[in-house]
C-alpha cells in the first residue's frame, strides 16, 4: 500500500505515521505487537506490569509476536509510595526495548539515563511550555496532547485545533498529535496542522486485539461525543474518564467541595480493572475520550491502520488536491 512519509516514521523506523500510546491495563503485549505488525507504533504499559520483572517478561513476550519496532510506555506520578520508576526503567533497558515514551512528572532523570543506553524518548505533555521543557531535556520527539484526549489533560483546557499547530510553531523535533484523533480526515488534519503523525489511545481500544472485555468495546461504539465526563478538577488532576453511574458520583461529591479522600475508595485502580475484564462498564471507572463519537465498529488493528493510512492517501491525493483552482482553469 501507499505510505506516509514524515520525520516521525524516518526516526522511529516505522511504515505508518501512527502510534498506539501507553495505556494502564491496555497496552500489553496482544495489542502492542499487533499495532507493530501493522507498521505503526505500539507501547507495553510499564505499570500495568505489578513488578519490573513482570514488564521483563511482558517485553519477552512481545518480542515473540512481532520483529517490528515497539515501545513501552513509563509513566511518572507523584505518589506517596511510587513505584520503583527507576528498576521500571532498568527492566526497559536490560530488554533491549529501544523506545519509550515517557508521560508526567519531571521525567529528566529517566530521560537522561534512557538516552545513556541509545534509547529514542517521545515525551507525551498537554502545553506548549512542557514540550518546550521536555524538549531542552533532550527528548527526541514529543506527543501534544489535546483537551479531547482520554486519561488526563491538564489544566489548561486547550483543544487540539490550536494546542497543535501553536506547539508545532515553536517544537523543533518530530511531533505527534494526541487527543480525538481516530480516522484518516483527523491524520490529514494531524499534518496539516504541523505534526509528523498521531498518537490514537481510545481508538485502539476497539479492536479485536484490544486486550479488554468486549462490551468496553462495544459502549465505544455506542457511545457519542457526549460520552465522557472529567473528573477530579477540584483536585487540579483532571481526567476525562467514561461517562457512568461511578463517574457521575465522583461530580457529585467533588461539588460539594470534599476532599479527596471521600472519592478514593470509588476510583481505585483496581475497580476500573476488574470491570474492564469482567465486562462490566458499571464498575469503575475507566478511561476514554470523545474521539468515540467517530468510533462506528471493531475491526482488527491491521484493517484500522491500513483504513486510516489509504484513506488519507486519498484525501490528500484526491479532495484536498482537486481544491487547488490552477490558473489554467481560469483562463
Amino acid at each position: 500500500m501507499t505510505r506516509l512519509r514524515t520525520r516521525f516514521t524516518e526516526v522511529f523506523g516505522v511504515d505508518h505515521p501512527i502510534a498506539q500510546g501507553g495505556m494502564q491495563w491496555v497496552g500489553r503485549a496482544e495489542l502492542t505487537s499487533a499495532v507493530a505488525n501493522a507498521g505503526a507504533l505500539g507501547f507495553l504499559t510499564a505499570l500495568t506490569q505489578p513488578t519490573p520483572d513482570d514488564l521483563m517478561k511482558e517485553i519477552e513476550r512481545c518480542r515473540g509476536l512481532t520483529d517490528r519496532p515497539f515501545g513501552v510506555n513509563l509513566t511518572i506520578l507523584p505518589s506517596i509510595n511510587p513505584p520503583p520508576y527507576a528498576e521500571y526503567r532498568q527492566a526497559i533497558i536490560e530488554g533491549g526495548v529501544k523506545i519509550v515514551e515517557t508521560a508526567g512528572y519531571r521525567p529528566q532523570e529517566h530521560v537522561d539515563e534512557l538516552k545513556k543506553h541509545g534509547v529514542k524518548v517521545i515525551h507525551k505533555c498537554t502545553a506548549v511550555r512542557h514540550a518546550l521543557s521536555a524538549e531542552r531535556m533532550g527528548v527526541d520527539a514529543i506527543s501534544i496532547d489535546g483537551f479531547e484526549c482520554a486519561g488526563h489533560p491538564g489544566e489548561d483546557d486547550i483543544p487540539g485545533l490550536v494546542l497543535i499547530p501553536a506547539a508545532a510553531n515553536v517544537v523543533t523535533v518530530p511531533m505527534l498529535a494526541s487527543g480525538g484523533f481516530g480516522d484518516a480526515r483527523g491524520l490529514v488534519a494531524a499534518l496539516a496542522l504541523g505534526a509528523d503523525g498521531i498518537n490514537m489511545g481510545t481508538r485502539f481500544c476497539a479492536t479485536e486485539e484490544a486486550p479488554i472485555h468486549r462490551n468496553f468495546k462495544q459502549a465505544l461504539v455506542d457511545g457519542d461525543e457526549r460520552a465522557t465526563a472529567l473528573i477530579f478538577r477540584t483536585y487540579r488532576n483532571t481526567a476525562r474518564v467514561a461517562k457512568n453511574a461511578i463517574s457521575e458520583k465522583v461530580i457529585a461529591i467533588e461539588a460539594e467541595g470534599k476532599p479527596f479522600e471521600e472519592v478514593a475508595a470509588l476510583v481505585k485502580g483496581a475497580k476500573g480493572r476488574e470491570g474492564l475484564e469482567s465486562g462490566n462498564t458499571e464498575h469503575g471507572i475507566w478511561t476514554a475520550g470523545m474521539v468515540q463519537g467517530i468510533i462506528n465498529d471493531i475491526p482488527t488493528v491491521r484493517e484500522l491502520v491500513e483504513t486510516i493510512v489509504g484513506e488519507a492517501v486519498d484525501i490528500i491525493g484526491g479532495r484536498l488536491a482537486d481544491a487547488i483552482a490552477r490558473e489554467e482553469e481560469h483562463a
